[in-house]
């Protein structure tokens, strides 16, 4: 074999050693580039919301109390249990009310009765009236003296006066049993205490117990109403554009992170004067079991939308602009942003439909990076 017809074959040896070996070390280089995790900017419409914070509260609650003193006799109370309009909750021992009670009733019936019959004035009022008009034909005829006549005319006239005015005041004594009869009646009524509202029983007094003498005024109970109040508390920039009907999205601490549907039902005027921040009240789209007093969230309402044909995932902002992958290099991308909504933001400048910007991990990419990229999880 000839030197000429060596060196072909050796440089082809040497080719087909390299080529395998230039695939791996590609594929290796290739492997170890970073994986970016990318979303298409897209069209679509554009959502403008503002944030805010939420916190759920009990509509009202009391302290419930006795009007009346009185030792307890039966009791429903225990915290937690849920309560509604008009159940007794606590009784308190009526007997010597119902005595009291039992006494005025007899009074009012002899009171009735002697104003039926009248006053003991009547009779003798009567026959006065029948001596004044014998006298009057006496006087008439002369036999009897007109100055002695106006004598028993005002003497009837006092009698009569007396006997209304007994008969006004037993009138009046009928009533003020009536009226005592109806005031006893109402403690009675007070000593069976009933929920004044659907709600659930918070604590219950440890004096406030079967076999407990309890004051008049006495504290029994808390009860917390079974109403909620949704308050969602938006910054001062932000309240301008909030109006009542406006939908937004409420999630909850307790909840993880799903969202719940929700509407402005409530707009305060004025911001507290500490935080400066405005109050608007919500309607969510929660069983109300699930609305704890207390439980805390954030919020979303939606203050404006329209078409736009540049959206990308919220997340994909950092300090003004993106980090956009062109072929498989990172590069910066100053923009200029419109709506924001709660997981997506429109961008004015600075992108086109198309193109694709990293969502994830956004701290381990630096401008001309090579990376490998992966579709954002639907």
């Amino acid at each position: 074999m000839t030197a000429s017809n060596s060196k072909p074959r050796w440089a082809l040896r040497t080719l087909l050693i390299a080529l395998p070996l230039l695939l791996i070390g590609y594929v290796f280089f290739y492997q170890m580039r970073p994986v970016a995790i990318v979303a298409p900017v897209t069209t679509g419409r554009a959502i403008n919301a503002v944030p805010g914070s939420v916190e759920v509260k009990a509509e009202y609650s009391m302290e419930l109390k006795s009007e009346m003193g009185g030792r307890i006799v039966a009791s429903d109370l225990d915290p937690g249990k849920k309560i509604f309009k008009g159940d007794v909750l606590v009784q308190i021992d009526t007997g010597d009310i119902d005595l009291e009670i039992e006494r005025i009733k007899n009074e009012v019936t002899a009171a009735k009765r002697k104003v039926e019959l009248g006053s003991t004035l009547r009779a003798d009022v009567e026959n006065m009236k029948d001596t004044v008009a014998n006298l009057e034909r006496q006087t008439k005829t002369g036999a009897y003296p007109e100055s002695e006549m106006e004598k028993q005319r005002r003497l009837l006239k006092q009698m009569e006066q007396r006997m209304e005015l007994d008969e006004v005041n037993l009138k009046l004594a009928l009533d003020i049993n009536e009226n005592a009869l109806r005031t006893k009646q109402r403690e009675k009524e007070k000593m069976t205490i009933i929920a004044p509202t659907e709600g659930k029983i918070a604590s219950v007094n440890m004096n406030a117990r079967v076999g407990d003498l309890i004051g008049r005024d006495a504290p029994i109970a808390v009860l917390i109403s079974s109403a909620r109040t949704i308050e969602a508390k938006v910054s001062e920039e932000n309240f301008a554009g909030i109006k009542e009907g406006q939908k937004a999205s409420v999630s909850f601490l307790g909840y993880g992170e799903q969202l719940y549907g929700a509407s402005v039902t409530k707009v305060l005027p004025t911001a507290n004067a500490e935080t400066q921040r405005y109050v608007v009240h919500l309607h969510v789209d929660i069983a109300v079991e699930k609305l704890v007093p207390g439980l805390t969230g954030e919020v979303s309402i939606v203050i404006g939308s329209r078409e736009s044909a540049t959206n990308i995932p919220r997340r994909a902002l950092r300090s003004g602009g993106v980090l956009v992958v062109s072929g498989s290099k990172v590069e910066r991308r100053k923009v200029t942003v419109g709506y924001l909504g709660v997981n997506q933001a429109e961008i004015l400048e600075g992108l086109q439909p198309g193109e694709f910007v990293i969502v994830d991990n956004l701290d381990l990419f630096r401008p001309g990076d090579r990376v490998r990229v992966a579709p954002v999880a639907p």
